[in-house]
């Protein structure tokens, strides 16, 4: 394996950062500011995109940026973990923007520059954190990420958001100052270094009560993850706008949080360090709880973009699990539902955010007979939908196979089942949204019988999405072939 030094990874981070003084100085010009939103999000896609022939050749894309002691630089590597992360994190706020015009033109939404400012910084620090060479540039990006998403958190700026916001940053900032902070510095002064590498860092001569405890801090201090108990400040997040939702659950937030996770499961401890001293184990029950718990409390959610959320916890904790398996089909299918997942779940939130900005509806039982006005929006639900569930032909399928295959892969029939009984309460949240916008009686109907989608900037997102899910299914490169290379280099084989 080769090492490339190339400033490539650092224009990848920089790009949408440099445009903001741009976006600011044409607020009150929105067509202006709309352009060179997209300029950047298409040249920021373009750069990671031209890393990936190296990565699938086997080779990583470097440099560091500052010395700070041996074995803890900020620096910037692109591996096929990620490149996998990046490719979708880039590709999608290319669409999410796109979403964002016609979602806060059409609601006449306040703010919009500061908006699309702080938008640009969160896609930089997302960026930052998938291409991290080590734990402690990770953190930086990590709370970099924190701190650009309050303000859209709280964009209303009313009371509600205000508490919302709190509550996220107190999670968010509390957890990883607390847990993963020292957790970072007892790293250091156990073995010197915190880079990334494919067998961890650690020795077998660690005790296992203080591997588990050093585990646990990480695998809670990471709340963007939404692992019970830390789970609660996602749901209240969705004061946001529906873009800012999006956002969080399918780009960048929750994203960034797994794939810390992973991140220290794979390259801090090591997968077979981890199998070693039998801690899988614990990290998969702990994820196989918040995926039962999480999918029972989102039947029981009206609100559409609670449903959303509660929804996305569990679907989150598939990663984890899949990671926490040790078995290289289980890794695998962790880390390809980090792409699956984001496709699906963006397309539900856009159709949340469409069917608002159409209706001003929001709760879930005012929508029967929606599928009458907005036939496209509930057909990409749909499609969306199945992904989620990880049934065929959609992308989350795929993940879900290989996830499925882990389980028996590592002789863990415990898990398995646990997959299979999320996958029906899935089902159970979704399915009868969609029965009842369509198959309902002419006197059940909420909606007059007529077409009316959401502005077609809303629209022509969600259906992008909805056909990339499509897509996966029976192409899922090179997202298969990234994670199958990352698990090469994590277990070998």
């Amino acid at each position: 394996m080769e090492l490339i030094t190339s400033i490539k990874p650092l224009l990848a981070v920089l790009v949408s950062l440099l445009v903001i003084p741009v976006l600011v100085s044409s607020g009150s010009k929105p067509n202006v500011r709309e352009s060179w939103t997209f300029i950047a999000g298409t040249i920021k896609f373009l750069i990671v995109a031209s890393m990936l022939p190296a990565v699938l050749g086997g080779n990583q894309v470097g440099l560091t940026l500052f010395k700070i002691a041996p074995g803890a630089d900020i620096a910037l590597r692109v591996d096929a973990l990620g490149m996998l992360f990046a490719l979708v994190a880039s590709s999608l706020y290319l669409i999410t923007s796109m979403y964002s015009i016609g979602y806060m033109r059409g609601l006449n939404e306040h703010g919009q520059t500061r908006f699309v400012s702080f938008f640009a910084l969160a896609i930089s620090a997302t960026i930052g954190a998938a291409f991290s060479a080590n734990l402690l540039t990770l953190y930086l990006f990590y709370e970099i990420l924190s701190l650009a998403t309050y303000p859209l958190v709280t964009h209303h700026q009313d009371a509600k958001s205000k508490i919302s916001g709190r509550r996220y940053l107190t999670f968010i900032l509390g957890t990883s100052i607390g847990l993963v902070l020292p957790a970072m510095i007892w790293c250091y002064h156990i073995t010197g270094t915190l880079e990334f590498t494919g067998g961890g860092i650690f020795t077998n001569e660690m005790a296992r009560p203080q591997a588990l405890v050093l585990l646990l801090m990480f695998v809670f201090g990471f709340a963007k993850a939404g692992i019970m108990p830390f789970h609660s400040w996602l749901p209240a997040a969705m004061v946001a706008p529906t873009p800012v939702s999006a956002l969080l659950h399918a780009v960048a937030v929750v994203k960034v949080g797994v794939f810390s996770i992973v991140r220290v499961i794979t390259g801090i401890f090591g997968i077979e360090f981890l199998a070693w001293m039998d801690l899988g184990v614990v990290v998969a029950g702990i994820a196989s709880v918040t995926i039962l718990v999480s999918s029972a409390i989102a039947l029981s959610q009206d609100e559409f973009k609670r449903r959303l959320a509660y929804s996305t916890i569990g679907q989150l904790s598939y990663i984890v699990l899949g990671a926490a398996l040790l078995s290289p089909k289980g890794v695998t299918g962790g880390m390809l539902h980090i792409a699956m997942h984001a496709f699906g779940k963006i397309t539900l939130f856009f159709c949340a955010g469409a069917i608002f900005v159409a209706t001003g509806k929001k709760y879930l039982s005012q929508m029967v007979g929606i599928g009458y006005r907005m036939p496209v929006t509930m057909t990409a639900f749909f499609i969306g939908s199945l992904s989620i569930i990880g049934l065929p032909p959609t992308g989350g399928f795929i993940s879900k196979w290989y996830l499925v295959l882990g389980t028996l892969e590592g002789d863990q029939m415990v898990m398995l089942f646990v997959l299979l009984t999320s996958s029906l309460l899935n089902a159970a949240y979704f399915m009868p949204v969609f029965y009842k916008a369509f198959f309902c009686t002419r006197q059940e109907a909420m909606f007059e019988r007529k077409v009316d989608e959401a502005p077609m900037m809303c629209v022509i997102p969600l259906v992008i999405t909805a056909l990339i899910s499509f897509v996966l299914f029976f192409v899922p490169q090179p997202f298969l072939d990234l994670a199958a290379l990352a698990v090469k280099g994590f277990i070998g084989g």
